[in-house]
């Protein structure tokens, strides 16, 4: 009756990884079509980019030798950043059903005694700047400290720590 039990959830919890890898493939398919379009200096700049925010048409109005070439070269600077941060925020809504559920979830370190939390300890992705290069604001950031991980968890300290716990355990 017990191992019924456990073949039981075994092939429960493989169906639902199969059908999370389902929604994961197609939620990337749609992404991949992904597009957005900003535009700057009045209309006379367009910008459309796609999906990874990487620009893929630019589009000048008739209008557009009133502008000087710097006016022109901020224009699509910013119609291309403003297109960036659109596309951005449409994979973020595409994506969010798929971290819902993922959020739903346990975590490793629920379902294993002993397991360090790693995801409250990993490393974030800071947002890429947008300052020009040589920029005070950019150059700011390369004095910065990195990220210290001094008070990690060693693997082989917390796997010794471990041997007399887990499914093979004595104890159950």
């Amino acid at each position: 009756m017990v191992r019924e039990r456990g073949e039981f959830a075994k092939a429960a919890i493989l169906e639902g990884l199969t059908q999370q890898m389902k929604e994961i493939a197609e939620a990337s398919r749609q992404r991949t079509q992904l597009v957005a379009s900003a535009s700057a200096a009045s209309g006379r700049v367009t910008v459309t980019v796609n999906a990874d925010g990487v620009v893929i048409a630019t589009r000048f109005g008739s209008d557009i030798e009133d502008l000087s070439y710097e006016e022109i070269a901020k224009a699509v600077t910013s119609a291309a950043q403003q297109a960036a941060e659109q596309v951005k925020r449409q994979g973020q809504e595409l994506l969010r059903p798929l971290r819902d559920k993922r959020a739903a979830m346990p975590r490793l370190s629920e379902l294993f005694e002993g397991l360090p939390d790693l995801e409250a300890t990993a490393p974030t992705v800071e947002p890429a700047s947008l300052a020009p290069p040589k920029s005070r604001e950019r150059l700011a950031r390369l004095t910065e400290p990195a990220p210290d991980y001094s008070n990690a968890v060693d693997y082989e300290e917390w796997s010794s720590e471990q041997s007399d716990r887990g499914a093979t355990s004595s104890g159950w």
